[in-house]
């Protein structure tokens, strides 16, 4: 199938991808793994929430940790660029029957939660408080030393289908995987920000959240956090890496939280800005797709992934197989 056409002009801006609520069963432990190992910064802290921000952020959080009684996930967070364009956004939601519905957010002005057509939840919002800038107070920096957060990768039961959807919201494609018997998409990844992607999908069960990415200064930060978790404790939550994608040509590490969410560990991808930039086409059954080097991911990677809340996921419709490690 073709790949969708660029929207240059779209309904509404969205400038990034902005934060996202994940529930865990023990804000303690969760506390310990994402401040304490991974250097993510607290902003606001009571008995049943833990907001964090990443080093090089103005806005109040990009993650939000919430106790609940099961691991799962909530909305996925979006800006937009003005008030405008989140009324724009509603009209455009509610002309697709898609549910909008206007929630109270700690720390962000109007925002309204709507989904995706295959049910991915979604938040939108135009302005968040915002905090003094911690970027140059390095006595902070501690663990991966996370900058920002980076994108969102959701398991999609039909990614031709998302990767339409978000191309209509201004999303541009800049690489993908195509299975080649079918010429229908396996994966796509889609920006809005500038970088290789804010959202990318996976043809699977779903939809599923696969996994939150953070940005980090080097690589060599992603070798420190190896050494530490594997001295501290978490060496069984290392689930793949650390090795360099051929999509994207990032660095990367995937690790699993103590509940069990993905977080992938990121830097070294390249711009996007351009209007005209030609996406790039990766065979699904190409070893040098998953990883630069080679090395094929592990059978979790392609089944594992957190449910999102009130969603039930479904099989995906395209049967072609990945390259599996043993």
């Amino acid at each position: 199938m073709p790949l969708p056409k660029h929207n240059l002009y779209p309904p509404f801006n969205i400038v990034r991808l902005s934060h996202v609520e994940l529930v865990v069963t023990d804000l303690a432990r969760s506390r310990a793994f994402y401040v304490d190992t991974l250097g993510l910064q607290v902003t606001d802290e009571t008995k049943d929430a833990i907001y964090l921000r990443a080093l090089e952020e103005r806005g109040h959080h990009c993650i939000v940790l919430k106790k609940g009684e099961k691991a799962e996930a909530r909305d996925l967070g979006f800006k937009v660029y003005s008030e405008e364009d989140l009324d724009r956004a509603e009209a455009f939601f509610k002309a697709k029957d898609l549910p909008v519905e206007w929630v109270e957010r700690p720390y962000q002005s109007r925002t309204f939660r709507t989904r995706d057509p295959h049910g991915i939840p979604l938040e939108f919002y135009s302005k968040m408080d915002r905090l003094p800038p911690i970027h140059q107070k390095y006595a902070l920096y501690k663990g991966v030393k996370p900058l920002r957060i980076d994108h969102f990768n959701c398991f999609s039961p039909n990614v031709d289908e998302s990767a339409a959807f978000y191309a209509e919201l201004g999303f541009r494609v800049t690489e993908y995987t195509e299975d080649e018997a079918t010429k229908r998409l396996w994966a796509a990844w889609l920006h809005r920000k500038g970088g290789v992607h804010d959202m990318a999908f996976t043809n699977g069960k779903g939809p599923r959240l696969h996994h939150v990415a953070f940005w980090v200064p080097t690589p060599l930060n992603i070798i420190d956090l190896l050494d530490l978790m594997a001295t501290t404790g978490y060496i069984s939550n290392i689930e793949r890496g650390p090795g360099r994608h051929g999509i994207s040509n990032a660095f990367f590490l995937y690790i699993r939280d103590p509940d069990g969410h993905r977080i992938e560990i990121y830097c070294s991808d390249y711009q996007t800005v351009d209007p005209d930039l030609e996406p790039i086409r990766w065979d699904l059954k190409d070893p040098q797709r998953q990883t630069l080097w080679g090395a094929p991911a592990p059978r979790s990677w392609f089944e594992e992934g957190s449910v999102f809340a009130g969603v039930t996921p479904r099989d995906s419709d395209l049967a072609a197989t990945p390259i599996v490690a043993p």
